[in-house]
């Protein structure tokens, strides 16, 4: 069906994310592993301009590395794009103008807030009003980070990491995120960790994944010294396994002050978790000096939402 565009253009903002504690259930017979996450959306974000067009387009520009995204019909954004067309029914298209700033395949979700943007976007640009609900069922068909893309905050997510329950989170926690040049590919991440599970040396795989409830008593709280104490990433191993030279990175973010340092994701970027602002601005300093890319960030933000043109 056809319907009337209800705004001209839409711009469309997304922000990244950290896995503040990631625990991996075992493979089930589809493939995929039940996971418990709590996520923190922070302050590195992806922008999205949605236009209409005759046919579904999108261009990919930014401040990382972007030669490795698909600007095709592969490209996440579009397929959210094609997805609220089909469930609305809608006959026409829309061009995507993507300006990414979260690293890309590096364990933060950029591609994930893409899609969410385009949801929002495309949503507004062609008046569907689907709702909240709506657009967090199409998402979960998108990706496991989509639904969180599209609520930010803080919140923790079970099963394939897309049912998702709000974490309070009581003020500002600051990160220092250290990208790096080549990404990991996720299912190798999970498939070597699978692989490293048969050794003795690694922890067993945990019967039913639940996040660790000192990690959302440190949230409320708003501690970040609690909650260095207690984040994990189950990831971590087989992404260090496959990216030995980011050990080098921890001990030395770890050792120049970080509370914590830890794997976004599935890697390959690291997260370091700092008292303070102050503190924050420090280790990123010393990192710098020492040749590496180092940015500060703070969560919780917003999820994808519209910015006024």
């Amino acid at each position: 069906m056809s319907q009337a565009l209800a705004a001209e253009t839409v711009r469309v903002r997304a922000p990244g994310k950290l896995n503040l504690f990631f625990e991996v259930g075992g493979v089930q017979q589809d493939g995929y592993h039940d996971v418990a996450s709590a996520y923190q959306a922070v302050s590195l974000y992806e922008d999205l301009w949605a236009t209409p067009s005759d046919e579904f387009t999108v261009t990919i520009s930014g401040t990382v590395d972007v030669s490795g995204v698909p600007a095709d019909d592969r490209n996440l954004a579009v397929r959210a794009a094609r997805l609220l067309a089909q469930r609305m029914g809608y006959d026409g298209a829309v061009h995507l103008d993507i300006v990414k700033h979260v690293p890309v395949a590096g364990g933060m979700g950029g591609g994930s807030a893409d899609a969410a943007a385009a949801l929002v976007a495309c949503d507004v640009l062609w008046g569907a009003e689907l709702g909240t609900v709506e657009l967090h069922k199409l998402a979960a068909r998108l990706g496991a980070d989509v639904p969180f893309s599209l609520m930010g905050g803080t919140a923790v997510g079970t099963g394939r990491g897309d049912q998702l329950s709000p974490a309070l989170a009581k003020g500002r926690f600051d990160w220092v995120v250290v990208p790096s040049d080549a990404g990991l590919s996720t299912p190798e991440v999970y498939a070597h960790l699978d692989a490293l599970r048969s050794r003795p040396d690694i922890a067993a795989v945990p019967r039913r994944p639940d996040v660790d409830p000192a990690v959302l008593h440190a949230l409320r709280a708003g501690d970040p010294v609690a909650l260095a104490e207690h984040t994990r990433n189950d990831l971590q191993v087989a992404a260090l396994s496959l990216r030995p030279e980011l050990r080098d990175v921890l001990e030395l973010g770890e050792g120049a002050g970080a509370l914590a340092g830890m794997v976004s994701g599935s890697g390959p970027t690291l997260a370091f978790l700092a008292a303070d602002p102050e503190s924050a601005l420090e280790l990123q300093i010393t990192l710098s000096a020492a040749g590496y890319e180092a940015l500060h960030v703070h969560g919780p933000v917003a999820g994808a939402r519209v910015i006024p043109t």
